[in-house]
C-alpha cells in the first residue's frame, strides 16, 4: 500500500441509485499519478476530498459548482481497499449505482481489469500525535500508527444490537473479511426514508433489512452490519486525499462525522507530518 497504482482498464457500473432509485451509471478509469480520486459529472471535476464533501447522515456526498454526486463511499472504499490510489470516476445520473450494496461487485471488477503499479510513493497521513473528534455518544479518534487498523463499535436497536470489530486493512483483509458486506436498515424505518426522499432504490436485493425478529435475507457472518459500518467508514476516509496510517477507533460513528473527522484532519497541520493529495 505503499506505492501508487491505478486500474489497467476502465470498469462499468450500471443499475438504480439507493437512495434516489434514478438509473446511474458510473465509469471508473485509470488516471495518472497523483490524481487521488476524482469524479467527473456534467462536465465539472468533483475531487474526492473533505473540502468538497457535503454533509448528510445517509450517505457521503461530495458536490462542486452546483453538481452533486450521491452515494460514494461503496466504490471509494472499494478502491481504497483494493490498494487504488488514482481514478477517474465518470458518473452519469445523481448516484453511484447501489449494485448488491457492498462493495464486493466493484473490488471483483477491479481484480478482472487488473492493477498497474505507478512507481511513485503513496500520499500518506501520519500523525504525530493522537487526534479525534467526537459529537455526543459518537466518536472517531486516531492514534499514531504504522498501518491502518480499525476498531469499530456499532450501537443499533434490536434486533442488531451492539457489534464490535477489530481488522488491520490490507488488500487481502479488506477482500475477505469486509468488501461483501451489504448496507442496511430497518422495515418500519423504510417509508420514513423514502417520505425523505431516501432509499427508494433499496430492496432486499441490495440492502439487508431487518425487521423486529431480525433479517430477512441471511446474513453472509453475524457481524455483517459492523463489517458495512468499516466499509463505509474505510470509503469515507478517502476524503483526506492519502493514505491514513493509523490506529482507529470509531465509536457508532456515520457519514456526517467522519466527513468533519476527515475535514478537520486535513487542516491540522501541527498534529500531521505528511498529508497531500488532489485539490
Amino acid at each position: 500500500m505503499t506505492e501508487q497504482a491505478t486500474l489497467a482498464s476502465s470498469v462499468v457500473f450500471s443499475g438504480v441509485g439507493l437512495h434516489t432509485g434514478a438509473e446511474c451509471r458510473v465509469e471508473i478509469a485509470p488516471a495518472p499519478p497523483d490524481t487521488g480520486y476524482v469524479f467527473v459529472s456534467g462536465g465539472v471535476r468533483i475531487p474526492a476530498i473533505a473540502e468538497y464533501a457535503i454533509e448528510s447522515d445517509m450517505a457521503t456526498v461530495l458536490g462542486r459548482d452546483g453538481v452533486t454526486v450521491s452515494t460514494v463511499e461503496h466504490v471509494l472504499s472499494a478502491l481504497m481497499g483494493c490498494g487504488i490510489a488514482n481514478a477517474e470516476l465518470r458518473v452519469e445520473g445523481p448516484e453511484i449505482p447501489v449494485v448488491d450494496g457492498s462493495a464486493r461487485a466493484f473490488c471483483d471488477a477491479i481484480a478482472r481489469a487488473g492493477i498497474v503499479p505507478q512507481k511513485r510513493p503513496r500520499a500518506a497521513v501520519r500523525l504525530s500525535e493522537p487526534f479525534g473528534i467526537a459529537d455526543g455518544d459518537r466518536a472517531i479518534v486516531a492514534m499514531p500508527a504504522r498501518n491502518l487498523r480499525v476498531r469499530f463499535v456499532a450501537d443499533f436497536p434490536p434486533p442488531v444490537g451492539t457489534q464490535y470489530r477489530d481488522i488491520g486493512i490490507d488488500p487481502q483483509s479488506y477482500d475477505r473479511e469486509i468488501a461483501a458486506a451489504r448496507t442496511f436498515g430497518y422495515l418500519h424505518d423504510v417509508e420514513a426514508l423514502r417520505a425523505r426522499g431516501l432509499a427508494r432504490g433499496g430492496s432486499l436485493e441490495n440492502a439487508v433489512v431487518f425487521d423486529s425478529d431480525g433479517p430477512l435475507r441471511p446474513l453472509l457472518w453475524p457481524d455483517e452490519v459492523v463489517r458495512h459500518k468499516i466499509l463505509d467508514l474505510l470509503g469515507d476516509l478517502a476524503l483526506l486525499g492519502a493514505w491514513l496510517e493509523a490506529d482507529v477507533i470509531a465509536v457508532k460513528s456515520g457519514h456526517r462525522l467522519h466527513a468533519r473527522f476527515a475535514r478537520a484532519l486535513r487542516e491540522r497541520r501541527p498534529a500531521v507530518t505528511a498529508v497531500s493529495g488532489a485539490s
